[in-house]
């Protein structure tokens, strides 16, 4: 009877030691990404190239640009944040749309982001993101109509705005709007993203749309699997929190979501952008308040997300765009973020498995505000200014 109870014994040790082997090789993973979690690159001392390897051409000047998006035939829509929309040619011929909404214009308020819709081939719709005019300020977003001989938005209609039914709480006032708008790429889904509106508190609070990523269907109703789809209000369309003033929000090649805030004073950071998170913001950074008094970094509070990368001190980015032409091809798959304090165009390549660094930084002696690229792959900026340009990158001949 021993024998048997010997067997026993041993295939029990076995089991008890391939649990211990797996319960060593769960941690080790956990310890991996808790280290790769707890120490993003820090970009911010990188120094400019001291080459530029492309031609910058002017094209066209433009009252305070804010955001271009390239129609099918190669012009231009380009929003100014005075309030104004144009469709401009790639020769700089600007022609004025009608039908825009007020705005609210002032320090980082007004006509902000422009973008088409998936569907416009069959019906020409475009998507506005705004402070709207008026005491409440509130960002909104708007789809509408662009008719080209026209020279007009119609049938504008405003789907989605920061103060439903009247709460005061989670409307305007501040800048910080955020406001940028983009698709999922099979186009069933729009992101958009909220500042906090200088209201820090707001984007901890879950029943407030400020410092949050929002998804939507494209007409503004809640995707039934969101995180918080069925808790109604702000919730249902939270895709994430915890931002402050994020400007940049574009897809990759490979389908992740990426995006880009500004920090208080340092700690701008690059994030992988994942459904439910929260990414820390009034509570850590890796910046400091404007005054001076320090705030704990993202380490000490590990049920947050951290930054795959971030910038102190500041480059301010703002525009982001994933590369995919043939006119740089050594640049397939980098994004391309403007810096308005650091007045630079910054390429920042990535490893496929959700890590970041930057590899360029070009001085562009002006604070850049958008990115885009052109049909035949050119790259496109917009200056930050009251005459703000139009520039058109190619690659320098030698």
């Amino acid at each position: 009877m021993s024998i048997p109870i010997r067997r026993r014994s041993r295939a029990a040790s076995w089991r008890k030691h391939l649990r211990a082997l797996a319960l060593v090789a769960a941690t080790a993973v956990l310890s991996i990404q808790a280290s790769h979690a707890a120490a993003p690159r820090n970009e911010g001392e990188r120094p400019y190239d001291r080459e530029t390897p492309f031609a910058v051409q002017p094209v066209a000047t433009f009252d305070m640009p804010w955001a271009l998006a390239f129609l099918p035939d190669g012009r231009m829509l380009v929003t100014e944040k005075t309030g104004h929309l144009y469709v401009v040619t790639a020769q700089g011929a600007k022609q004025r749309i009608a039908g825009v909404p007020a705005v609210t214009y002032s320090g980082q308020n007004g006509l902000l982001d422009v973008v088409l819709s998936p569907t416009w081939q069959d019906d020409k719709t475009i998507y506005l993101s705004y402070v709207e005019a008026g005491p409440g300020a509130n960002l909104a977003l708007a789809r509408a109509r662009l008719d080209l001989d026209g020279a007009a938005l119609r049938d504008l209609r405003v789907i989605w705005r920061a103060t439903p039914d009247g709460d005061k709480r989670g409307g305007g006032a501040g800048g910080q709007p955020g406001g940028i708008i983009t698709f999922s790429p099979d186009g069933r889904y729009l992101f958009l993203t909220s500042g906090d509106r200088m209201r820090p508190r707001t984007a901890q609070d879950p029943d407030l749309p400020l410092g949050k990523v929002l998804r939507m269907f494209p007409d503004g109703r809640v995707p039934p699997d969101n995180p918080w789809a069925k808790e109604g209000g702000a919730r249902a369309l939270t895709w994430s929190l915890g931002h402050r003033n994020p400007y940049g929000l574009a897809y990759a090649p490979d389908g992740r979501l990426w995006l880009h805030e500004m920090g208080p004073m340092g700690g701008d950071e690059l994030n992988l952008e994942e459904a439910g998170k929260n990414y820390g913001w009034p509570v850590v950074s890796y910046g400091d308040n404007y005054n001076g008094t320090p705030i704990p970094r993202p380490p000490t509070h590990p049920e947050f997300q951290e930054p795959v990368l971030y910038w102190t001190p500041v480059i301010a980015p703002a525009g982001m765009i994933f590369y995919k032409g043939a006119m740089f091809p050594q640049w397939r798959g980098s994004a391309f973020i403007g810096g308005l304090r650091a007045q630079a165009l910054v390429r920042v390549a990535f490893d496929g498995h959700g890590g970041a660094r930057e590899e360029n930084r070009w001085n562009m002696g002006a604070r850049i505000r958008a990115v885009a690229e052109g049909p035949d792959g050119a790259l496109w900026l917009l200056e930050d200014s009251s005459e703000g340009r139009l520039l058109r990158l190619t690659p320098r001949r030698e």
